[in-house]
């Protein structure tokens, strides 16, 4: 891309959420993805960076709620493309606790969204350790001395 394109596209930087502002439905309209990237970067048109001051996870993370599910189920318009304008967007209301509290909740579903998503620490693995149990003490229940039979 040239600079000259590059310096009149739109824009995100560090931490801001960057949501697609058209789908071709309803359920993917407006999803957002946290920038965490070091430079800024260019966003197409139809994408709308949302610049704030909160834990950017957190921000990323309210946007994949079910009152965001439904808000955006009730102000999206559209039939081939599905908008979702920036006014009705930017009237959403993220509740917004304290930072500190936003760290925790943050810390909290990234672990679960590992452990749901990670095929080495999710499910497979949990299987595999009770697979080991089982054969564990299979052996040992299974396990006798062979005693002299004089019947």
């Amino acid at each position: 891309m040239s600079e000259d394109k590059a310096k009149r596209l739109k824009k995100a930087k560090y931490g801001d959420l960057i949501i697609a502002g058209v789908s071709e439905d309803k359920e993917c309209v407006c999803k957002a993805v946290v920038y965490l990237g070091k430079e800024n970067v260019c966003i197409s048109g139809d994408s709308f960076a949302f610049s704030h001051s909160q834990n950017p996870k957190f921000v990323g993370y309210m946007f994949q709620t079910q009152a965001f599910s439904k808000y955006k189920q009730k102000y999206s318009h559209g039939t081939k493309v599905i908008r979702l304008s920036i006014d009705k967007l930017q009237n959403f209301k993220i509740p917004i606790p304290p930072l500190e509290i936003q760290e925790k909740i943050v810390s909290i579903l990234d672990k679960f969204e590992s452990l749901a998503n990670s095929l080495s620490e999710g499910l497979p693995a949990e299987i595999e350790a009770r697979k080991k149990q089982y054969e564990y003490y299979r052996e040992k229940l299974l396990s006798f001395e062979v005693l002299d039979s004089k019947v």
